[in-house]
């Protein structure tokens, strides 16, 4: 299978930077105050800096993935009612038995085996994982890709830099960063992208556009003393929506243009294309994409229904860190794989697990993360809901900032200028290599 061809797509530049990070490179994090941005960055080049990740992808399992069929398989044991597993490049670690594919690539991601939450609701339990903060009133948080793309900014990217692919119920949102950090959906990647074509002529559209500025200049007028007159929201959103449909940038969502091998790869299915596409946005200057295969809450027939979902992730799995990597791309962007909580070590009465947040799996992998790593431990008999070394999932949501050198004790202001940490975790440092 040929991974390494690349598309045409014209894109922005992949010279990114993470701004507090580059202040702390150049040892002016405290004086940033006193110099402006562009003479701190030229500093900051001039003293030397590591490359630092500049992407995330969301894999996100809707419903709640067992973990024993996944990521933490307990072969041979009761609570394995059947389950089996399959071994791994790194010794001692296996994976579910369907994951055939994925656990051939062992050595390039790692795994926390003992996540645990204090939700067990899918929509609470979405929100903390998704945000790394619990759901309070009153304050609505951002996800983890809304403050990816507010901290690490490209000016130069025609398309959103936060999209979500077939996002089913919760996909991420902006929260008090505001709704132009909201991800942009969309369906199956083998429609076109919708509402990105004009029903009219380009001649009949540009007369639209100079009538609709005669209105906006108008509205403008008596308006606030202080209020740029050329700079309303409206004008601002009409530009960027303009500028995205008239973009070669969206090719990038074109998941036709790459090999019938490679789309075979990831698997005949929207979610496979999904992730795909997925590194095509990347490979364009994406900051964060969240491709959502949902249907894992399996209160019934456990087993069977979570083999077929472990049957279309595998394959897409596998070829997403296959294709990053062969692209060049991999050490760049941090891959997660997660789902709100995972399921019970016991069965019921029809055969399902129910909902478990004691004890889950998350992978991480790219991004320069370790990888080849187990973190954490569940009990093999069911016995004990308590794992060793659990870790919380603030700690994940701060791995990665850590990772991407974004300063996750650093407090942004809501709306009402209320200071809010972007994570109240600590990083899991067995994964952060460098």
């Amino acid at each position: 299978m040929n991974f390494s061809s690349r598309n045409d797509v014209s894109c922005g530049s992949a010279d990114h930077w993470a701004r507090r990070r580059v202040l702390k490179a150049a040892g002016l994090s405290g004086l940033s105050w006193l110099t402006p941005m562009a003479d701190q960055l030229a500093l900051a080049a001039d003293l030397g800096k590591t490359a630092r990740p500049r992407s995330v992808i969301l894999v996100w399992l809707q419903g709640g993935a067992s973990q024993l069929e996944t990521f933490d398989p307990h072969p041979g044991k009761t609570i394995a009612y059947g389950s089996g597993a399959v071994d791994t490049p790194v010794k001692g670690i296996q994976l579910g038995e369907k994951l055939v594919q994925t656990a051939e690539l062992m050595e390039d991601f790692s795994l926390i085996r003992s996540v645990v939450s204090k939700e067990g609701d899918h929509a609470r339990a979405t929100y903390n994982i998704k945000t790394g903060h619990r759901l309070i009133p009153g304050l609505e948080h951002p996800s983890v890709g809304a403050i990816v793309c507010h901290e690490l900014e490209d000016p130069k990217i025609d398309i959103p830099t936060h999209i979500s692919i077939i996002p089913a119920n919760f996909a991420a949102r902006g929260g008090y960063l505001g709704a132009h950090f909201d991800a942009f959906q969309i369906g199956d990647p083998n429609s076109p992208v919708p509402d990105v074509a004009s029903r009219v002529s380009e001649k009949r559209t540009k007369e639209r556009l100079e009538s609709l500025s005669v209105l906006e200049e108008s509205f403008a007028k008596g308006r606030l003393a202080n209020l740029d007159r050329n700079r309303t929201q409206h004008i601002t959103n009409l530009e960027r929506a303009r500028r995205m449909m008239t973009s070669d940038q969206l090719a990038a969502f074109d998941v036709s243009q790459e090999t019938k091998a490679d789309r075979e790869a990831f698997g005949d299915s929207p979610f496979g294309r999904g992730c795909l596409a997925a590194v095509r946005l990347i490979e364009c200057g994406v900051r964060c994409v969240e491709v959502t295969l949902n249907g894992w809450d399996t209160h019934a027939n456990n087993r069977d229904l979570q083999n077929r979902k472990v049957e279309l992730l595998d394959p897409a799995l596998a070829s997403l860190i296959r294709t990053l990597k062969a692209r060049d791309l991999y050490e760049e962007t941090i891959v997660i794989c997660a789902t709100e909580f995972g399921r019970t070590p016991k069965q019921n009465v029809a055969e399902g697990r129910d909902h478990w947040p004691h004890g889950f799996s998350i992978l991480l992998g790219g991004g320069g993360l370790a990888g080849g790593k187990v973190i954490g431990e569940t009990d093999p008999e069911g016995d004990s809901k308590d794992p060793a070394n659990p870790v919380d999932v603030e700690d994940v949501h701060a791995t990665v900032y850590e990772a991407l050198g974004i300063d996750y004790e650093f407090e942004l202001p809501t709306p009402i200028n209320r200071p809010v940490p972007i994570s109240e975790g600590v990083p899991v440092r067995e994964l952060l290599v460098g």
